[in-house]
């Protein structure tokens, strides 16, 4: 039962002949799940064609999810449903609200046009080695949000290049690749400025800052925009056993120690935008409510996802900074 057809007259390329064999062979019955393809070597003395040809092909349909290699043993079978051309591996951080946002725009405006694997990493460098790995060549297309991770660039450049985008976090080692980012320190400083007619009126600027999750430049902003204004200002690592003080203002990147602040202002009797100020990081429909509102500096969470999903369906390599503003409610 023949395979494998390579028309040498046709005006298809022959690797993309070979990739339409396969699909139809599968659709066809001819092929089942696990079945063993003909080798390299047999396609490319069969028809003529440089091995390299051949390899084109069977990473095409390997990329998509349709074949898999056994080291030393050839090529199989691995799924007889491929109705999607593309499938694209996208690599979190962590699961919460701005996640989920740029998860559904990325989806909507793909609009069915690929099959979309997502994977977190939850900023363990070993669980990011691991998911890179076991993805190499498996997919047409590799969406990856390094974060602040120490050693993320030497593993992202094992994956093909050209298949590369980099969301939400970029830094001097990935310019080269094509990205939709924020930039945290260009961000956090015009959001400062922007809301300095209402700061000025609070003694001192805190920011607190783990550093563990948050980029690095967050506090690399905070400080230039605090000392080109000469404003007292202070960076804590965790807010615990803590006073508030009147005339303080918490820049607050992690939703945790905001309830924490929140909470502690209420055993100090301290009225919030008055006595003290919050500004928070990263909009959710909550923080529109919560203390008659919650000033916040954020991304659009839904347009990042947009314009990602628009690079690849446009095959765009560019590097884009998504759009940030402050958002000025009651807690200034």
């Amino acid at each position: 039962m023949k395979i494998i057809t390579v028309d040498n007259h046709s005006n298809l390329p022959k690797y993309k002949q070979i990739v339409h064999s396969i699909e139809a062979a599968i659709s066809e019955n001819r092929l089942k799940k696990n079945d063993k393809l003909p080798s390299v070597n047999k396609v490319s003395l069969e028809f003529s064609i440089s091995r390299d040809t051949v390899l084109l092909a069977y990473d095409e349909l390997k990329k998509r999810g349709i074949i898999y290699a056994i080291l030393g043993k050839g090529y199989y079978v691995k799924s007889v449903e491929f109705s999607f051309e593309q499938r694209i591996f996208l690599l979190f951080d962590e699961l919460n609200i701005f996640k989920e946002d740029i998860y559904n725009s990325f989806l909507e405006k793909m609009n069915n046009t690929a099959q979309v694997d997502i994977f977190f990493h939850h900023f363990n460098i070993e669980m990011f080695k691991k998911l890179i790995n076991e993805s190499n060549g498996n997919y047409s297309k590799y969406i990856i949000m390094p974060t602040n991770l120490v050693g993320t660039a030497s593993l992202i450049k094992t994956l093909p290049k050209q298949d590369v985008y980099i969301l939400d976090q970029t830094n001097s080692d990935l310019k080269d690749y094509p990205s939709i980012h924020q930039n945290f320190v260009k961000d956090i400083y015009e959001a400062l400025l922007n809301g300095k007619h209402l700061i000025d009126k609070y003694q001192k600027l805190i920011l607190i800052f783990p550093g563990f999750r948050e980029p690095l430049g967050m506090k690399i902003g905070f400080e230039k925009f605090c000392n080109d204004y000469h404003l007292n200002h202070e960076v804590i690592n965790q807010f615990k056993e803590r006073e508030l003080q009147r005339g303080e203002i918490y820049v607050i990147p992690d939703d945790r120690d905001l309830v924490k602040v929140i909470e502690e202002s209420k055993t100090q009797n301290l009225k919030l935008g008055l006595d003290f100020g919050i500004i928070s990081y990263n909009e959710t429909p909550l923080k529109k409510v919560v203390e008659n509102g919650i000033t916040t500096i954020s991304t659009d969470f839904n347009e990042m996802g947009k314009q990602l999903a628009a690079m690849i369906l446009e095959n765009k390599k560019v590097q884009i900074e998504n759009k940030n503003s402050l958002i000025i409610r009651n807690s200034l």
